[in-house]
Order: C-alpha cells, then sequence, then structure tokens
C-alpha cells in the first residue's frame, strides 16, 4: 500500500487505485484544448493526422457549423445587414468567425508542436483559409459588422513641424580627459 492521502478525505489509496489521483497536466494549452475539442464533439477522430487534407478540415469546419449561436441572416431576409435586428427571424445559427478562426489557428499550432511540418499542414491549407475568409466576408454583410483591419495612422504633424533642411548642430567643445586629444571626441575626425 502506498501512503499517499488524497487531500478531501484523508484515506489511503491502494495501489491498484493509485491511477485515479489527479495529475499535473505538462501539456501545452493547444494540446489541452485540442482534446478539450474532440472530448466535447462526442465523436472519436477515426482519420489519421497524416492521412488527413483541407478537404477534411472543411468537412469537419462545416459539421461545426450546425452547433453555432451566433444569427447568421440570408440574403433574402428582411434583416439581412442589420447589426441588431428588431424582431426574430427564421434564420440559422452558425458558428462565428472568429471562433472558427481561432480554433483553425490553435489547431494549426498543434499540428506544428508535434513535428508535423508547415508545408503539409492540413489547417493551413489555401482552401482552409479562403473557405475562413469567405465565412468572415459573407458574415460581415450579413450581420452589419466589419471585420476590416485597422490601419495606423501616420502621425504628418511631427513630420510637418521640423524643417525639411536643417543645419547640422554645432558640436560642443569638451574638455579632453587626461591623455586623450581634443579632436578624438568627434567620429569620423582626423588629425
Amino acid at each position: 500500500w502506498n501512503r499517499s492521502l488524497t487531500k478531501q478525505t484523508g484515506t489511503l489509496i491502494p495501489p491498484h487505485n493509485q491511477h485515479l489521483l489527479p495529475q499535473a497536466d505538462t501539456r501545452t494549452r493547444n494540446a489541452v484544448t485540442g482534446t478539450r475539442s474532440v472530448n466535447t464533439s462526442g465523436t472519436t477522430v477515426l482519420l489519421s493526422l497524416p492521412s488527413c487534407s483541407g478537404a477534411h478540415v472543411l468537412e469537419f469546419l462545416r459539421y461545426l457549423d450546425q452547433f453555432g449561436k451566433t444569427k447568421v441572416h440570408h440574403q433574402n431576409c428582411a434583416f439581412f445587414g442589420l447589426p441588431n435586428p428588431p424582431a426574430p427571424c427564421p434564420c440559422p445559427l452558425r458558428q462565428a468567425w472568429g471562433s472558427l478562426d481561432a480554433l483553425i489557428g490553435r489547431l494549426r499550432a498543434a499540428y506544428e508542436e508535434n513535428g508535423g511540418p508547415p508545408e503539409a499542414n492540413p489547417f493551413g491549407s489555401r482552401a482552409v483559409r479562403l473557405y475562413l475568409r469567405e465565412v468572415r466576408d459573407f458574415q460581415a454583410k450579413a450581420r452589419g459588422v466589419s471585420y476590416d483591419k485597422k490601419r495606423k495612422r501616420v502621425n504628418r504633424q511631427k513630420t510637418q513641424t521640423l524643417p525639411q533642411t536643417q543645419p547640422p548642430l554645432p558640436l560642443q567643445q569638451q574638455q579632453p580627459h587626461q591623455g586623450q586629444s581634443v579632436m578624438a571626441n568627434y567620429s569620423g575626425a582626423t588629425v
């Protein structure tokens, strides 16, 4: 018998039940999230990762779409393009683009963390990137939300206040240190 006690009850654990003790989780965040995603989906992954392609990832994303919680209006819906519709409508609930993008980002990172080559990563394939872009653009139109990146504004005021041609500032004469010539304080000067 191992003399390890449970923290809550203070009872001894027999050796054949030692595996029931909580273990420290040393996996990365991506591995933990991936395991949780597989456990909560209720499905078993039957496809080996090397045989997985971008088409399989797209199939998975379309499957996930049915469990979404974000209202995405059809093009013929009266509320298409309105961010806050005034009444309910029969349009479907979908996965939000941000959720899909974050999931694919985590899966892409987990694939590479586990030794997969980046060029063979099915989660970073062109088809997946195009699908995510289409989902983003359609949801932006349907919900009246903009996903455009904000561009940095150049502060032109600072550049306009300084004159274009400024004479060089005069260098201050410094007292030479003991054993050092005056010209040693100026870079590039010759004696």
